[in-house]
């Protein structure tokens, strides 16, 4: 059994970071296994924690946590201490809940919810914070939507919402400089009508990135697409990267009877550029499911997009590999969320760790540090504190209990940028190796995955299959608040919502219901 790197001792108690308004006090700091292992600078506890982001000036960071929010000071990043922690958020008389992400630019703040299809009782919009004061944020605005958000993104006055639902699944556009206005929208549907006839989770608008008038819509199966939003009433379309044709969308549905797909090809989940513009990254969360090829984790592809109407692919980062690679299989190693920054790559694998890749040649990039720990730590994401800096030192990363079957934990984590190598990293191929168990997968295993429309959270009866309201995981997560009635989506419903994991388990089991239905 290897020792874990990372000491457990002295965490400070899931009660106490649960209550609102409590400073958590000073992280833990990871001590180093030798001079030249590459390691953590710091450990801090969150519950719950998901998205991270980082203020302007460096030295605050922003992680959602799912009922609520946590600023954390970051200024030292080998002592970060938490500012204040906002928990079990209400607006306009209903309760917040699978606040997943939020977005910081200047001194405004916003967090968007539900992630997921949740009870109309559950405030379903965003909130806009005036963050001047890190350690006092002030409600200034509500929105609501009265439809899921996955994620949104905010630039300048202006806030990016992605609407899904199973009509067109549009970019929604606000401004939100004083007070909050609709000021336009796209949808994929008004230029290809004929994707309205796939299923709508496979061309599900899961993500948005906005940089110098341009957005970047991560559309699962459908691709990604690039769209002129530089004058935000009129979005026009430029271009797309897409792994599979509308035709070839179809065919497979046709042919597997299969119409959510967790597993490669497609899957487009998060997209970004770098400072320049001239680099876009696509990330593909999938997981294995025993059905057609490529049947692996997904990766991260490079595109030159220094023409914007004409992306060229040029890499692609595959995905660390894992004794289980199914979708329940407790042990996630599929690319999540990242940031390019001068010439590197910062990502986010979830239980397979974070990474530096140095992307400078975008055709041959190469990886200059890792760092894992499957048994505690599953990152949700990686941000440079200071991106403005050519001589960055640090990142940030968020580590998730949201993972059905596993034993992660929230936290922030704070890493130098440095190239490196860590000091005995446990293996994810040998179970042996691993702090906790992970069964080898089956054929039958695989083959039943792959037919119910890949593996979900709750089950047909409206059991869960993830994480409480505490952050502790368990097989069927309960909240006294959860919504009863027909309407309900069984499973992640109030304090249900939880069992999500990145998002994915909720919409996979809409995926699986649908399917039985058909």
């Amino acid at each position: 059994m290897r020792r874990r790197a990372l000491l457990r001792a002295g965490s400070l108690s899931a009660a106490a970071l649960a209550a609102p308004g409590i400073a958590a006090g000073r992280a833990r700091v990871a001590p180093m296994q030798d001079g030249d292992a590459y390691e953590p600078l710091a450990r801090l506890p969150i519950d719950n924690a998901a998205e991270v982001v980082v203020g302007d000036g460096g030295e605050t960071a922003y992680v959602a946590a799912t009922t609520g929010f946590v600023t954390v000071d970051v200024s030292d990043p080998g002592e970060p201490e938490i500012l204040a922690e906002e928990r079990r958020l209400s607006f306009d008389d209903a309760s917040a809940n699978e606040l997943l992400d939020l977005e910081v630019d200047g001194d405004r703040m916003v967090v968007a919810g539900p992630a997921n299809p949740s009870a109309d009782t559950f405030f379903h919009g965003f909130a806009v914070y005036d963050v001047s004061d890190p350690s006092e944020p002030e409600l200034l605005d509500t929105y609501e939507t009265g439809a899921h958000i996955h994620n949104c993104y905010l630039e300048g006055d202006y806030c990016y919402i992605v609407g899904n639902g199973q009509e067109a699944n549009p970019l929604v556009i606000y401004d939100v400089a004083d007070g909050i206005e609709e000021v336009g929208r796209w949808s994929l549907l008004e230029r290809e009508p004929d994707w309205g006839d796939v299923y709508w989770l496979a061309r599900y608008l899961h993500d948005v990135y906005v940089q110098e008038g341009i957005a970047y819509l991560s559309h699962w199966d459908a691709g990604t697409y690039l769209v002129d939003v530089s004058d935000p009433a009129e979005p026009e379309f430029i271009s797309r990267v897409q792994q599979e044709s509308l035709e070839e969308q179809l065919d497979r549905e046709a042919e597997s009877g299969n119409n959510g797909q967790v597993g490669l090809p497609g899957n487009d989940h998060y997209a970004a550029v770098d400072e320049t513009g001239d680099l876009l990254a696509v990330g593909r969360e999938a997981w294995a499911t025993g059905s057609g090829e490529p049947d692996r984790p997904g990766g991260i592809d490079l595109y030159d997009v220094s023409d914007p109407a004409e992306p060229t692919h040029r890499a692609t980062i595959d995905a660390p590999r894992a004794v289980n690679e199914q979708y329940r299989g407790g042990l996630w190693t599929t690319a999540h969320n990242f940031e390019l920054r001068n010439g590197r790559l910062y990502s986010a694998w979830y239980q397979g760790g974070v990474k530096i890749h140095d992307v400078s040649d975008p055709a041959a990039p190469e990886e200059i540090a890792s760092w894992r720990d499957p048994a505690e730590a599953g990152f949700w994401t990686a941000r440079v504190l200071e991106p403005e800096d050519e001589d960055a030192e640090t990142f940030v990363a968020t580590s998730t209990p949201l993972i059905p079957n596993s034993p992660t934990t929230g936290a922030l984590y704070t890493f130098p940028i440095e190239a490196g190598e860590q000091a005995d990293p446990p293996s994810l191929t040998d179970p042996e190796d691993l702090e906790f168990d992970v069964q080898t997968p089956t054929e039958d295993n695989e083959t039943n995955e792959s037919t119910t429309g890949g593996p979900s959270g709750p089950s047909a009866d409206g059991t869960g299959n993830g994480t409480s309201t505490d952050g502790t995981n368990s097989s069927n997560a309960t909240d006294d608040t959860a919504d009863e009635s027909d309407d309900s989506i069984p499973g992640f419903t109030a304090g249900l919502g939880l069992a999500g994991g990145a998002g994915a388990v909720a919409l996979e089991w809409l995926r699986r219901r649908d399917d039985d239905r058909d």
